[in-house]
């Protein structure tokens, strides 16, 4: 994995996460909460982010063979989740795959949102948890773990960032200005999941390379 994959890596699954996108629903549950109960709920949220994207780089490729499932057939998978996220994020809404309505409800009555549903799955769904699966797969050597998991570690600090600033943030930016940063966020995705899917198929089927 070069340095270029690195950089795609990280921009895929802060797209991916998409801290920005994830406030309104934040703040909306954490409304009646006071400050140390909201501080605390960032700090969980933002640790247990980063603690799905390293637990799926470790243990995510182990998974998948166990079932008897290739990398190239989840990297096909994987991009169709991506793409389907993709288009409801250029429609600036929050994808099926990451949150449902049933979902919002039972959150409305949990005593904290932590780490369901906020950080799994509205942050890191399976759309992050299958990229990087298939990430991982592309591992060769012990320190492009390192450099994987180092990606997780930085977006669930820019996930700390976003949720500890959610206020200012939304005052700065508005709605409108999330749903434009969702939407540009939702192209370099749609973009990276033709891209899983066609080099998983070309994989799969190499008369495709042809």
């Amino acid at each position: 994995m070069h340095s270029l994959d690195l950089v795609k890596t990280f921009i895929s699954l802060l797209a991916l996460v998409n801290p920005l996108g994830a406030l309104p629903f934040f703040i909306s549950l954490t409304e009646s909460d006071g400050p140390s109960e909201r501080r605390r709920i960032v700090r969980v949220a933002s640790v247990a982010v980063t603690l799905v994207i390293c637990g799926a780089a470790v243990v995510g490729e182990r998974f998948i063979g166990f079932f008897g499932v290739s990398v190239e057939a989840f990297e096909v998978g994987g991009g169709v989740i991506m793409l389907l996220m993709a288009v409801s994020m250029i429609n600036a809404q929050v994808g099926g795959s990451k949150h449902t309505p049933e979902e919002s409800i039972e959150a409305e009555a949990k005593q904290s949102i932590a780490v369901v549903p906020l950080a799994v799955p509205l942050l890191a769904g399976p759309g992050t948890i299958s990229t990087v699966i298939v990430y991982a797969g592309k591992v060769t050597v012990w320190w492009q773990y390192l450099g994987l998991m180092g990606c997780g570690v930085l977006i669930g600090v820019l996930t700390f960032v976003a949720l500890s600033l959610a206020d200012p943030i939304s005052r700065v930016l508005g709605r409108t200005g999330i749903n434009i940063v969702t939407r540009l966020m939702g192209l370099m995705l749609a973009a990276l999941a033709v891209e899983f899917m066609v080099g998983g198929l070309g994989e799969m089927l190499p008369g495709l390379k042809r």
